[in-house]
């Protein structure tokens, strides 16, 4: 049974800048996507970027050109860097994998921005 781990976030001022990870624990398939959501208080879960095995990548438009999603495929890990972090970036920020299996979910990172 495959788990998602995340680690990374904190409190941050607005302007700076921090890396998630998302761990897989176990063997994933060779074909998934995998994503990070986020989810602000007495918001909707909102898609934040995307990457797929391929090495595809896309990113709300929120997003773009702050936060860069990558992977370690020989570690099982998912990255995303985010730059020049706003406060309206604070939110608890999930990953999510989709293989053919399914979808799981980490338990959920919270990043806060603020001075």
């Amino acid at each position: 049974q495959v788990q998602l781990v995340e680690s990374g976030g904190g409190l941050v001022q607005p302007g700076g800048s921090l890396r998630l990870s998302c761990a897989a624990s176990g063997s994933i398939f060779s074909i998934y996507t995998m994503k990070w959501y986020r989810q602000a208080p007495g918001k909707q879960r909102e898609l934040v970027a995307t990457i797929t095995s391929g090495g595809s990548t896309n990113y709300a438009d929120s997003v773009k050109g702050r936060f860069t999603i990558s992977t370690d495929n020989a570690e099982n890990t998912v990255y995303l860097q985010m730059n020049s972090l706003k406060p309206e970036d604070t939110a608890v920020y999930y990953c999510n994998l989709v293989q053919r299996t399914g979808a799981l979910w980490g338990q959920g990172t919270q990043v806060t921005v603020s001075s």
